[in-house]
């Protein structure tokens, strides 16, 4: 049930309060989302519009609120007791305050969310955050060269079926003040001289660089899509077919591995002309990006699902060409399959370690008919009921005296949730303790 809160507003309908809203969640360190086509207790209206009411909200939205709020919001359809409603989702930006056009930047025009309601902003409060407004975006930054062209994004927009006519430096926000190309205008272009490493180690650690490659000096949308490429031969399937079954593991999940590097690129801080880095070692996957946590911005606004876009202009055009499926789902689809704890931040620097899925060692011969292939079997069938627990079931198969805390190192996932993954194996008679906790193992039930 949709309860309202500090980062949920409902709305039965659309009416002339949405500016209002909108830039209170647009104010909101967190952002939000706004739902219309809901009543106050979370029941769905029927009979909206839903196509048309969407056009007219993203014009409003484009057209009404100062700084440009393009590429901080997204505009979706979402079923709800099989009704379909709007949902716009909204994150904070970084030049606040933002404020409805008409109004100015005055207490009638800039507005704040305080606990369920959106209230006018002080003048006090207004000046204060105008004065700290990040004014070095890359919208600002000049490119290196003005010689730009764009052939490779016209390409890739033709392939979404969107066309780029000949205002497409201005909507898509390609200049200066002044009208020169801007940076994110340089990084989009068919030249530039940005590149993205990818770095291939024997080992655990960079001692023996077995394999070094660039990828850049193109539009950074073709330099992303080659390296999502390499990442994916990377990230071999490792495949044990059984009698019945054909089993298949990925070094890393592929849908947190996407997202991550993608944020990567997409967050990275490009103003220092340092670009994100891509590791691969024997045990696990490294990305790195330039640039920690955004001035204002907590940890836990870090994983929110609303977060806070460093470069917004570039968030849009990702969208735009289908390399970002929703604003803010990012994270929330790491984390599905990971702990917070794949991630290192620092005061320049936020890395992901994605360490690899625990290898299956000999074969059905060594093992012989009871052994991982069948325990994996009849643990499925006696009631494994996702990833999670099929990576801990397959290790306990593996090595059943195994620790906690040597789980965690393999898999990633923190010892309070192995803990929790395993009491419910046990729980469901898959999985029974044998000796001590010291020094007894798992015993698999059915093999």
């Amino acid at each position: 049930m949709l309860r309202e809160s500090s980062r949920l507003e409902l709305k039965a309908e659309l009416n002339d309060k949405l500016e209002k809203e909108i830039v209170a969640f647009l104010n909101n360190r967190e952002g939000g989302v706004l739902y219309i086509g809901v009543d106050d207790i979370g029941k769905p209206v029927k009979h909206l519009e839903i196509d048309s009411i969407q056009l007219k909200i993203a014009d409003r939205i484009k057209n009404n609120i100062l700084p440009s709020p393009l590429g901080l919001f997204d505009i979706v359809t979402e079923m709800i007791e099989d009704t379909p409603v709007t949902k716009i989702i909204i994150s904070s930006g970084l030049e606040k305050p933002y404020y409805i056009k008409s109004k100015g930047m005055s207490p009638n025009g800039c507005f704040m969310r305080i606990g369920t309601s959106t209230q006018p902003m002080s003048t006090a409060l207004i000046d204060e955050l105008y004065a700290k407004r990040i004014h070095t975006t890359l919208r600002n930054i000049p490119a290196p060269r003005q010689d730009l062209t764009f052939a490779q994004l016209k390409i890739y927009y033709q392939e979404r079926g969107l066309e780029l006519n000949n205002q497409f430096v201005n909507s898509l926000e390609l200049l200066t003040p002044e009208g020169k190309y801007n940076y994110i205008a340089y990084l989009l272009a068919d030249e530039n001289g940005v590149s993205i490493k990818v770095a291939k180690y024997a080992g655990r650690d960079k001692v023996d660089l077995i394999e070094s490659e660039e990828y850049g000096y193109c539009s950074l949308i073709k330099a992303t899509n080659q390296v999502l490429e390499k990442m994916k031969i990377e990230n071999v399937t490792k495949t044990k077919v059984t009698s019945t079954k054909r089993i298949e593991t990925h070094l890393v999940e592929p849908v947190p591995l996407r997202e991550a590097l993608i944020n990567a690129v997409v967050h990275n801080d490009f103003s220092r002309e340092i670009p994100p880095v891509f590791e691969i070692f024997s045990d696990r996957m490294e990305f790195t990006s330039y640039g920690g946590l955004i001035a204002g911005q907590s940890m836990e606004d870090f994983f929110s699902c609303s977060s806070m876009p460093r470069n917004r202009e570039l968030m849009r055009v990702f969208k735009d060409v289908g390399l970002v499926e929703q604003l803010g789902s990012g994270m929330s689809r790491i984390l599905k399959y990971y702990d917070r704890d794949i991630f290192e931040i620092s005061d320049h620097f936020i890395k992901v370690i994605f360490p690899f899925a625990v290898q299956e060692k000999g074969d059905a011969n060594s093992k012989g008919e009871n052994g991982i292939e069948n325990g994996i079997e009849n643990g499925i069938e006696n009631g494994i009921e996702n990833e999670d627990e099929r990576k801990i079931f397959s290790i306990l198969v593996e090595t059943p005296d195994i620790t906690a805390k040597k789980m965690s190192e393999h898999t990633g996932f923190s010892v309070r949730k192995i803990n929790r993954i395993m009491k419910g194996l046990k729980e469901k008679g898959i999985i029974v303790r044998v000796g001590s906790d010291r020094k007894g193992y798992w015993e698999i039930q059915g093999k």
